[in-house]
C-alpha cells in the first residue's frame, strides 16, 4: 500500500534523479539516486538478481528522516534504481525506516526486517526513542508493512539491555526452516552487544540470549551485526561507535570489527579465538554480507567515515556511495578480501611492465586514470633494499593522494592530505602488512570519487572517498633506493 510519505519520495526521485548526469556519479560503486546515503540494508540475491538497500534521505544531501532506497543488479557493479522500498509512515516507524536485512521466504515473497523509531515520552516529560524491529513483505519491488508491527519490541528484552539502542536485525533461514537474527544493543555497563533471536515464521520471535558483548573494550554501541560461516569457523561482524584505538588497529573511532569463533548451537553460545579490523582506511562503516548462489560470501559497506561529513562538496548533488563488493575468504586465520571477480569484465586497455627498475619519481607511459584497476607488485634489488616505495595518484598540478610502503618497519601509509579536501579532518592512515623479505603487492582500485587499496592478496585493505578534481588522474612511483616493480593497470569500463 502506498502512503502519501512514500508517494511523495517517489515522486521527488523521479523529478530530480534526472538532473544527475552519469559522469557526476562514480562509474562502479552504487551511489544514491538521489540525496543522502549511509548503510547498506538488504543485501540479498533474489529472484535472479542482487538486491541491495540503503538507509537513504531522498530531499537533501544531509542525514534525514530515514527511508529505504532500493537499487538491483546482476553483476553488483551495473546497478538499476527501483523506487524508494520504505518510508516513515506507520505507527511503528513514523521517526525512521532505519537498518535491517532481508530473506527470501518458501513461497517466493520477500522480506524485509528493519528497526523502526518510535518518539515517546520520558518520566521526565522528555522526548525519547524507541527502537523496535519491524517488517515489510513485498515482491522485490513494492512492499506491504506486517500490521502486528512492531514484531520484536523492548518489551521482549531481558531488564538490563536498552530499549532505546536496539537495531538493525541480520535475518537468515536455517537449514530446519526456522529463521535467526542477530540485533545491536547495549547492556548495562553501557557497552555494546549482540542479541540472539529464533522465530518459526520471521513473525513470532523468542530472545536466545547475548551472543557477543564489548565490556567496555571495543566501543560502545555495536551496529550492523553480521553472523555467518566462513571456511570452517563462524564470523561474528559488528560495527561499534566511540572505540579507543588498540595498538595499530580500530583508528576509526567508528569501527568495523571481525570476530572469528565457533558456535555451539545447542548452548547457543559464541566463543571468540580472534578479533581483527575489517578495514584499515578512512572511510568504511556499517558492513553487510550475503550468500551469493555460487557459494560465495559476498560484503558490502559504506564508504564514509562519520566524523568527517564536513568535508562533502556542498555542490554535489548526491553524498554517500558504498564500496565495490568484496569476496571473503579465510586463510591461515586471516580474513582475506578480493574485488567481486565480476570486475574483469570491466576491464579494457591493458598497459603492463614487468622487472622495471626504478629510483626516482617516475611516471609511466599508459599508466593514468581515475577508473582504474592497476596491480603493483615491488621487491629489492637483489643485492640492497629501498627504504621507501611510494604511488602517487588523482595527481595533478595541485593534488595528489599516496599509498607509501617502509619494509623496514612493514608499515603502509596512505595520505590524502592534498586530494583537495578543504577541511581540517584526519587524512592519513596506517597499518601494519606482512614483511616478506621487502617484496609487497597492491591492488589499486580507483573510481571517480574513491580508492580501494588491497594488500598482498587482500590481507589488508584501505578504503578512502576522494573529493579531487577529476582532471588530476596522472599516477607515478618513486622508490628511495633500488626497487624493482611489476605493474599492469587496466582501464574500467562501466
Amino acid at each position: 500500500m502506498q502512503t502519501y510519505t512514500l508517494e511523495k519520495a517517489r515522486a521527488y526521485e523521479t523529478k530530480y534523479a534526472p538532473f544527475i548526469s552519469r559522469d557526476e556519479r562514480p562509474g562502479y560503486h552504487l551511489s544514491p539516486m538521489v540525496g543522502w546515503m549511509n548503510d547498506p540494508n538488504g543485501f540479498c540475491f533474489h529472484n535472479g538478481k542482487y538486491h541491495i538497500f540503503y538507509q537513504y534521505h531522498p530531499y537533501s544531501n544531509h542525514w534525514g528522516p530515514m527511508h529505504w532506497g532500493h537499487a538491483v543488479s546482476t553483476d553488483l557493479l551495473h546497478w538499476q534504481y527501483l523506487p524508494v522500498a520504505l518510508a516513515p509512515d506507520s505507527p511503528a516507524d513514523c521517526f525512521g525506516c532505519f537498518s535491517g536485512s532481508a530473506v527470501t521466504l518458501p513461497d517466493g515473497r520477500h522480506l524485509l526486517m528493519y528497526t523502526g523509531v518510535q518518539r515517546v515520552k520520558a518520566l521526565n516529560e522528555l522526548d525519547v526513542d524507541i527502537q523496535n524491529q519491524c517488517i515489510a513483505i513485498g515482491d522485490g519491488l513494492e512492499y506491504e508493512k506486517y500490521p502486528g508491527n512492531p514484531v520484536i519490541s523492548g518489551e521482549d528484552l531481558p531488564e538490563n539491555l536498552s530499549r532505546r539502542d536496539f537495531r538493525d536485525p541480520k535475518i537468515w533461514q536455517e537449514p530446519d526452516g526456522s529463521y535467526r537474527c542477530v540485533i545491536g544493543n547495549r547492556t548495562e555497563d553501557g557497552s555494546g552487544a549482540i542479541l540472539l533471536f529464533s522465530s518459526p515464521d520471521c513473525l513470532h520471535w523468542k530472545y536466545e540470549g547475548i551472543l557477543d558483548r564489548s565490556y567496555n573494550e571495543y566501543g560502545r554501541m555495536w551496529e550492523c551485526p553480521d553472523f555467518f560461516p566462513l571456511d570452517g569457523k563462524q564470523v561474528l561482524m559488528v560495527n561499534s561507535q566511540d572505540m579507543s584505538a588498540l595498538g595499530n588497529e580500530f583508528h576509526n573511532g567508528n569501527n568495523s570489527i571481525c570476530i572469528l569463533g565457533h558456535f555451539d548451537p545447542q548452548t547457543k553460545e559464541f566463543h571468540r579465538e580472534q578479533i581483527c579490523s575489517v578495514d584499515y582506511g578512512l572511510d568504511f562503516y556499517a558492513t553487510q554480507t550475503t550468500l551469493a548462489p555460487d557459494g560465495r560470501r559476498i560484503m558490502i559497506a559504506w564508504m564514509q567515515n562519520w566524523d568527517a561529513l564536513g568535508g562533502q562538496p556542498q555542490e554535489q548533488k548526491w553524498f554517500g556511495q558504498l564500496t565495490i563488493p568484496r569476496e571473503l575468504r579465510l586463510q591461515d586465520g586471516k580474513l582475506l578480501q578480493a574485488p567481486v571477480r565480476e570486475i574483469e569484465a570491466l576491464r579494457d586497455r591493458k598497459v603492463a611492465y614487468t622487472n622495471l627498475r626504478i629510483r626516482e619519481e617516475t611516471t609511466l607511459r599508459g599508466i593514468y586514470g581515475r577508473m582504474v584497476d592497476l596491480t603493483i607488485t615491488v621487491r629489492p634489488m637483489s643485492d640492497s633494499s629501498y627504504s621507501l616505495f611510494r604511488i602517487k595518484f588523482a595527481m595533478g598540478s595541485q593534488h595528489y593522494t599516496s599509498i607509501s610502503y617502509r619494509p623496514q618497519t612493514s608499515e603502509l601509509h596512505l595520505n590524502r592530505s592534498h586530494s583537495g579536501s578543504n577541511r581540517d579532518y584526519n587524512h592519513r592512515r596506517k597499518c601494519l602488512v606482512r614483511n616478506r623479505n621487502g617484496e609487497i603487492k597492491l591492488r589499486l582500485l580507483l573510481d571517480r570519487f574513491s580508492a580501494e587499496i588491497f594488500v598482498n592478496d587482500g590481507e589488508q585493505v584501505l578504503s578512502t572517498v576522494l573529493y579531487t578534481p577529476q582532471t588530476a588522474d596522472g599516477i607515478s612511483f618513486l622508490s628511495d633506493g633500488d626497487a624493482i616493480i611489476n605493474v599492469e593497470k587496466y582501464t574500467l569500463i562501466p
